[in-house]
């Protein structure tokens, strides 16, 4: 399964959520509902566009009201089997369609997650659209319990309860299942009564109640990383209500699982290897060794280190063997040398707290660590683990995560302990609802690379094969997760940008390449 947007998020610090989820939001005028439609009062409410910042300090909103763009909520039902219950707010943003003579509609952004926040994504997407946006209106969303909607927070004292080692020894990993434990009865002490609403089917329906609100008989979508599952559980759910569809980042229903990046052991170690040739190829830069096998040396002395002795970053960070490996995994997803180098810039700073010298860490770094160990991350962190919680978790046995993390050791030594590891949908509640499963065919257009070491490529293939009306845009060559607009081949953006303009599919799967880079 794709880690999507999290493991992006390792390299900011998130906002810390002050309400709970247990209150019932205000909600904007909305209309009564009929018979015949029990949810007529959500799909009949008057939005109330308004400007996004929320005061002088909102630096998000204050950037949405300065590209043009209005924000609103949309209020939902909590318990779509009970739409006279309570409901929650999901807030929206958007950038009106400017070129009415050709408007489509409105185009919905997702970017990933889950628990991935979305209301910045009309302003930012305007970019790669060019003179394509002014054809919608596009939309942003961030899903229940998340951002500016409704908010979750369980309370947790961590960001990092997903991305987690289990450790060198059985004795770290019984530590890894106390935790799992009890972070998994912390939420549901704090939030019980809303956990099993917390799904990705239910985002989905929010998903409509936005389409109604906005007047729309369809909608267009554009979903990257855990975004694509999302455009494709709202397809199982709404049939012939999407019109142009891009998921970027292929998340299949067979590899959404609550072990994070169980199944993509290999393609990260690659990735790693991969990172390390280039690291190698600017040793006098870095240090960190002239040879591949020299810098892949240095990453095990980090590894190492943290296993026997927290590594101390500054006054404030102490980073132990669990959660020293996902700092690594958020430097892999992308092959790009802004990203590498500033992979090569952390490693630099923990080779040196492994041979215990004074560090101080650089804003990035302490911006991962306060995600990872701080507050910073906590809530974000509620919000995915209850979303993949809700929606497929089930009981294995402490003991089935162990195994799986010692078979994977001698082959994935970096990532096999955290892919493997033990999370707290072990001691979840059931989910209420089976986990999606596609019986359909829709004509979209999906993107992947064949190196993606998030979304596996097989991923983006099985899907193509289970929507024949679909096709394929492989970006040949290619460790990255999110393509459009992000990867800077401009064969990818040219291919997507057109479709989304004219909405006719190619005939055939077309395949981008991109520029060898000499030291993979």
């Amino acid at each position: 399964m794709s880690t999507s947007r999290l493991i992006r998020a390792l390299a900011a610090c998130a906002v810390v959520l002050a309400a709970t989820a247990t209150s019932t939001a205000a909600a904007p005028a909305i209309a009564t509902s009929t018979a015949a439609d029990p949810l007529a009062r959500f799909h009949g409410q008057a939005l109330d566009w308004h400007g996004c910042a929320t005061g002088p300090d909102d630096e998000l909103g204050r950037s949405l009201d300065a590209a043009g763009v209005d924000c609103a909520d949309v209020t939902v039902p909590l318990d779509y089997a009970d739409p006279g219950g309570r409901t929650l707010t999901v807030a929206v943003s958007r950038l009106k369609a400017t070129d009415t003579s050709h408007r489509v509609g409105a185009l919905l952004l997702n970017d990933g997650g889950p628990a991935g926040e979305s209301l910045h994504m009309p302003m930012t997407k305007k970019k790669v659209l060019g003179e394509v946006a002014g054809r919608y209106d596009l939309i942003g969303m961030d899903p229940r319990f998340v951002g500016r909607s409704t908010p979750l927070d369980c309370g947790w004292h961590i960001g990092s309860a997903l991305v987690r080692s289990a450790g060198a020894d059985r004795a770290a990993y019984r530590g890894e299942v106390a935790l799992a434990r009890r972070l998994a009865e912390q939420c549901e002490r704090t939030h019980g009564d809303v956990l099993p609403y917390v799904t990705t089917r239910n985002t989905a329906r929010d998903m409509d109640v936005i389409r109604a609100a906005l007047g729309e008989t369809t909608l267009s979508y554009l979903g990257y990383s855990y975004g694509s599952y999302l455009g494709e559980t709202y397809t199982q759910l709404f049939p012939g209500r999407t019109d142009r569809m891009v998921l970027d980042g292929v998340n299949s229903p067979e590899h959404y699982s609550q072990t994070l990046l169980r199944g993509a052991e290999s393609a990260n170690e690659a990735a790693l290897r991969a990172w390390a040739s280039w690291a190698a190829a600017r040793h006098r830069t870095y240090g960190l060794g002239a040879t591949r096998a020299q810098v892949l040396e240095t990453v095990r002395h980090i590894l190492d280190a943290a296993g026997e002795q927290p590594l101390r970053i500054g006054k404030r960070y102490e980073l132990d063997e669990h959660v020293r490996p996902s700092l690594f995994i958020g430097g892999l997803g992308s092959d790009l040398d802004e990203r590498r180098a500033g992979l090569a810039e952390t490693v630099r700073l923990l080779a040196r707290a492994a041979d215990r010298k004074p560090v101080e860490p650089s804003g990035a770094l302490a911006g991962q660590l306060e995600f990872l160990l701080g507050r910073a991350g906590a809530a974000p962190s509620s919000q995915m683990t209850a979303i993949i919680c809700g929606d497929v978790a089930e009981r294995r046995g402490t003991d089935s995560y162990w195994r799986a993390v010692e078979e994977s050791r001698e082959r994935s030594p970096l990532v096999g302990p955290l892919a493997n590891n033990i999370t707290p949908c072990e001691f979840w509640d059931r989910p209420v609802e089976a986990p999606t499963v596609l019986d359909n065919d829709v004509p979209a257009l999906l993107v992947n690379a064949t190196d993606d070491p998030r979304t596996l490529y097989a991923g983006a293939k099985s899907l193509r094969e289970q929507w024949p009306s679909s096709r394929l845009l492989t970006v040949k060559g290619a460790r990255q997760h999110g393509l459009y607009g992000e990867y800077g081949n401009v064969c990818v953006d040219t291919r997507v940008t057109a479709y989304l303009k004219t909405g006719r599919l190619p005939a055939h799967d077309p395949t981008c390449t991109v520029t060898a880079k000499p030291a993979d």
